[in-house]
């Protein structure tokens, strides 16, 4: 284990190394949050999969797999099938915006403050429960590397994301981001892929071993897929932490084509996953939990040095969800909820207020950080945890978003009225059906939908002068110029 151990403390070592190296470059509010808006295609599509790709994806990908063969790999399918969507219909018009926010846009959409704070309340609550949910996901990883204390686990893994996100922002995120990206795609499709599907006999003997349910593409079952297409698909389209990404994009040709791909890396992801995981049900098909495949395969059947690189891949996994969770739920706490707590919402102004503006973000950063650590050493439940954030995200926020990027009727007031109903609705379809149960996200979209349609049309029409506005904006116009960074190289 002396190898595998090495190739984890050096990784590490990078991560917080490339944070160091990120502060240098962080010197403006663009550039902390959004890198400037700078990432060329390579860049862009790498840290873009990155995000999305976590240890969900990865060790629950693997344990949907285990449990369900082939048709497991709808989960991590319809995030896939989610990017794509964003990136095809939405991403260019979101990218000409120059915002920060989502609240910013809908701000800009609806005029003025009030749909946005109550949005930013909504949104601060899914990025913060997300970032918690990924960042307990330390221990299962620490537990099989160095038989670590849960709590310790959480510790080390949550103090490294913290430190390097606080350090250099969205340039040290997107830095330790494409590492991870290049990490996992090593690890993950070219070597625990084929050596998974090797040790179990190749797909012949997998065929002959397993019930043909394994092999049915919706063995997973039809409601299920509905469900994940309702909260991880429309998730995709509406999360900060997603938003923030295609904010970093250079143009909004970059942001397109470059969500295109890493989306149909994400199909791909899917089904390496899903394949994993099956091979696993033939070499252990025993196991107490199905989450425990992806650990158990890795641990008896890689041999030293690849093992601490495959680690390396599910701790990136991990790591990239944390991390671009963690910044944006600063950025939403900071600039949608205490700024304008303030009366004062941050503008782009002079460099010494650009300095000002990077150490307030990178005080939330750290302040949201130790808190996400705190939380996750007390909760238990993640699935649960994760499910009342998704199920908050697209009740209460789908429908006013979409709405305003899609129907121009949509006021203010029904915004505020789909927030307020969707979200409502959706606490309470869980207190009463089950936090796990499919109906609350059924219903409280339904809810938010109507409340949105039927107040939209019994209010004013938004002002004239409002939508021109915006207009201009979805159009690239309008935005104030951003103070560009000291001749630095455009990453591509």
């Amino acid at each position: 284990m002396a190898v595998d151990y090495t190739v984890i403390v050096l990784y590490l070592a990078g991560m917080l190394a490339m944070g160091w190296w990120g502060m240098r470059r962080a010197k403006s509010k663009s550039e902390f949050l959004v890198a400037g808006r700078r990432l060329g295609p390579g860049m862009y599509s790498g840290t873009m999969a990155a995000i999305v790709l976590g240890g969900a994806s990865t060790i629950g990908g693997v344990g949907l797999g285990y449990q369900y063969g082939l048709s497991g790999a709808w989960m991590v399918f319809t995030i896939g099938l989610g990017l794509l969507a964003l990136s095809v219909f939405f991403s260019a018009r979101i990218a000409r915006l120059k915002v920060y926010t989502v609240s910013e846009m809908l701000d800009l959409r609806y005029g003025g403050g009030r749909a946005g704070i109550i949005s930013g309340v909504v949104m601060w609550a899914y990025t913060l429960m997300l970032a918690v949910t990924s960042t307990i996901a330390y221990a299962t990883i620490f537990d099989v590397i160095f038989d670590m204390d849960r709590a310790l686990s959480i510790i080390l893994g949550g103090t490294i994301v913290v430190a390097y996100s606080t350090l250099g922002g969205m340039w040290s995120i997107t830095l330790t981001d494409m590492v991870q990206f290049v990490v996992k795609t090593i690890g993950v499709l070219l070597l625990l892929l084929p050596i998974a599907v090797v040790k179990a006999g190749g797909f012949s003997e997998m065929k002959a071993q397993l019930p043909t349910a394994y092999f049915d593409p919706l063995g997973i079952g039809g409601e299920t897929i509905f469900t994940y297409v309702l909260i991880y698909t429309f998730g995709m389209l509406i999360g900060q932490d997603i938003w923030q990404r295609v904010f970093t994009a250079r143009s909004d040709k970059v942001a397109r084509y470059g969500g295109t791909v890493a989306g149909t890396y994400c199909l791909v992801y899917a089904l390496a996953g899903a394949v994993i995981g099956t091979a696993a049900k033939v070499l252990y098909p025993d196991l107490a939990h199905a989450d425990d495949a992806f650990a158990t395969i890795v641990r008896d059947e890689l041999p030293m040095g690849v093992r601490g690189l495959v680690l390396a891949a599910a701790l990136a996994a991990v790591m990239s969800t944390s991390s671009g969770a963690l910044i944006a739920c600063a950025t939403v706490a900071n600039n949608d909820i205490w700024s304008r707590l303030r009366g004062a919402v941050s503008q782009d102004g002079a460099a010494g207020e650009a300095h000002d503006e990077v150490r307030g973000n990178r005080v939330f950063i750290l302040i949201m950080g130790i808190a996400v650590v705190c939380i996750a050493i007390a909760l238990n439940n993640v699935v649960e945890a994760l499910t009342v954030a998704y199920n908050l995200l697209v009740g209460g926020l789908l429908v006013p978003i979409l709405g305003g990027l899609l129907w121009k009727r949509g006021t203010v007031y029904g915004a505020l009225a789909s927030v307020t109903v969707g979200g409502i609705g959706v606490l309470g379809l869980m207190a009463w059906y089950g936090i796990l149960a499919n109906e609350p996200v059924y219903y409280g979209l339904l809810l938010s939908l109507a409340a949105y349609v039927v107040v939209s049309l019994a209010t004013r029409p938004t002002d004239a002068a409002v939508l021109a506005a915006w207009r201009e904006r979805l159009a690239g116009r309008g935005a104030e110029a951003e103070p560009e960074p000291e001749s630095v190289p455009t990453p591509g």
